[in-house]
This record gives C-alpha cells, structure tokens and sequence, in this order.
C-alpha cells in the first residue's frame, strides 16, 4: 500500500473554494540471485530487478480546479545489492550518458522526472519520460523487460540511446474517456549547438485500442543521428483469455544508410492460484555481416506471497547464430553457440 507523505487541503484566492494537494513516496526493492553460462565463461552474482525495476520515487497532483491539475513524478532506479543509483542521459546521445560509477553515483531520477498539466483534454508532460516506441516492448512482454527472460529485441535492438526513454522530452497524451482508444505523441531534444549535429533529437507517437479482453498499439520513431537517422515501427497485442494472457509484438529498427534490424516476441502468462507462470520466445537479427541473430526461449513463475510481496524464478536460453554471441547474466559465449542462466528472486513493493 502506497504511503501518503502529506495530504493538504488549501484555500485558494480569486473564487477557487479549495485545491488539494498530495505527495506519495513509493517505491521497489527487487533482490536476485541470477546466474549465466556461456562457452567461455559463466557467472554468478547477486544482483536486483530480476521481476521489476528496484526504484524509488516521489509523484504528487495538485487540483487547480474546473477540471485541471497539475502533477510532478520524480523516480529514481537503484541498485539494492551494492546501494548505488543508475545511470542516466543528459542529450539522448552516448556523448551524454553518465556512468554509474560503484560507490560514487547517487540516486539519479533517471527512470522518470517530469512535471505535468492535465484535464478532460489530456495530459501535457514535460521532463525525462518513458519514450512510445519502447511501451509496446515491454506491455506485451510477459517479463516486462526485466531479469534474464527479458525480450531479445530489447537486448539486441538497433534503436539506440532513445530505444527505452529520452530526455528533454514534451509530450501528449490523449484523455482515458474515448472509449477505450489511447495516445502518445513526444518530441524529444538533443540540445546540441547549432553548429554541431543535431544528434539525439527526434520525435515519436504511439496509438493504441483497449477494450474488454483485446489491447493493440501501434508506435513509430524518428530520431536524428550524425551516423544515420534510426527509426522504429513496433506494433503489439494482447488477449486476455480469462485462463491465461497471450501477446505478442513485432518491431522494426532501421538506420538510414545502415543496418536494419527485425525481430518479435510471442508469450503468455498464465494465472496458477496465488501466482502467474510466465513463458515467452524472442527473437532478434540485423541484416549486418553473417546476419547475427539470437533466439530466446524463457520460462518463469512468481509466486504472490502477498499483494506487495512475491518470489520468483525464471530460467532462460539463447541460441545464437550468424555470429551473434549473446550471453545471459553476464556470461561470456563464443559466437554462434549457446548460452542459458536462472534468476532467484524476491521483490517487495510500497
């Protein structure tokens, strides 16, 4: 159950009878055990987000009245099992990315911060946000993109710095009240001189249909780069059939006068008394020299030991080919062989 930190309620001047305002603390702490092999070596290691992203955050709405309001998300990812934050990007450029160096970063609100005026028209965000094209990657993911079962698209995606968020982003989004249609529309800057390349700014638009058991979205983006222009057309559904939820995506990463990247996911999740077992397959490949593409099959359960409180364990394999070498969990695998790993795990919310 989420904490609330303050709760206000204050006169307001010029007829307004009262506006409220609330500051919410919540938050993650996901603990795993995870474990990779590979042909050259394996690994083991304790480390965190295994079922969803360790966080901590700050969001708070103020009631302006007639129907406005006003609203701020601050979220920081962090890495419970060492105590460090995550790294961020300052220009959606690999020229901006701070490193998350163990024992120096501090908390970075890198996941989420922006500031926010909404009503019965939608809802205007302004800040580091979540990008459209990477929503489809990960609402039609039975893992979420997280821990080893995580999709291969997202791990081998040619979409670059912008592929999950972007910062310095303005973006729309459509009110909940058009009978089950959404949106997102985002422009995104890189903030270079004028003088330079204007790398890392782009825009992108996300639409989508919810209604009853049936979800599908469709997402395109365009971001400018020095080295080629990236853009990405994902589209994604879900179904849920009352004993069990099947999805499924296909995305497209093309580079103009580059490679172009392809691939998809199709998986379940299926509810098990108290818990959910989770099953997907990904698969990933450029059209660069040998054509290296990586297929993934994953496997896992998770087990509700309360509504805030879960374990879980996921098992996953990775066949390369092509002379992809992906390896799972930080293990080392020599091109076109094969690599597996297991995550064990617990995850608390508040």
């Amino acid at each position: 159950m989420k904490k609330s930190l303050i709760a206000l309620a204050v006169l307001a001047s010029a007829g307004v009878a009262s506006a409220q305002s609330s500051v919410t603390l919540f938050g993650i702490v996901d603990a795993t055990l995870a474990y990779g092999k590979g042909s050259v070596a394996n690994k083991t290691q304790l480390t965190n987000s295994g079922y969803n992203s360790s966080r901590i955050g700050f969001r708070g709405t103020e009631d302006l009245g007639g129907g406005m309001n006003a609203s701020f998300w601050l979220e920081a990812g962090m890495n419970n099992d060492n105590g460090t934050g995550a790294a961020t990007s300052l220009n959606n450029q690999a020229s901006g990315t701070s490193t998350a160096s163990a024992g120096t970063q501090g908390l970075t609100f890198n996941r989420r911060s922006t500031v926010s005026l909404g009503g019965g028209w939608g809802e205007l965000r302004l800040g580091r946000d979540y990008t459209p094209q990477f929503w489809n990657l990960t609402v039609f993911d039975p893992f979420g993109t997280n821990g080893v079962g995580t999709s291969q698209v997202l791990n081998s995606s040619l979409g670059g710095p912008v592929t999950v968020r972007a910062s310095n982003s303005i973006g729309y989004f459509l009110p909940g009240n058009l009978g089950g249609f959404y949106g997102q529309l985002q422009h995104y800057r890189g903030e270079n001189a004028s003088n330079v390349a204007n790398d890392g700014t782009g825009s992108a638009i996300r639409l989508g249909y919810a209604n009853g058991p049936i979800n599908v979205a469709l997402a395109y983006s365009s971001t400018k780069y020095s080295t080629g222009d990236i853009k990405t057309t994902n589209i994604g559904g879900q179904w849920d059939f009352a004993v069990a939820k099947l999805m499924g995506y296909y995305d497209r990463d093309q580079i103009s006068g580059g490679a172009t990247g392809k691939g998809g996911l199709i998986g379940a999740l299926v509810p098990v008394g108290p818990g959910e077992i989770r099953l997907a397959y990904s698969t990933y490949k450029n059209d660069l020299a040998g054509t290296p593409k990586t297929n993934k099959w994953a496997l896992g359960y998770v087990h509700n030991l309360s509504k805030r409180t879960a374990v879980y364990a996921t098992y996953a394999q990775a066949r390369n080919s092509g002379g992809a070498a992906q390896g799972l969990n930080g293990a080392i695998t020599a091109a076109n062989t094969n690599s597996s790993g297991y995550d064990f795990g617990v995850r608390h919310s508040f």
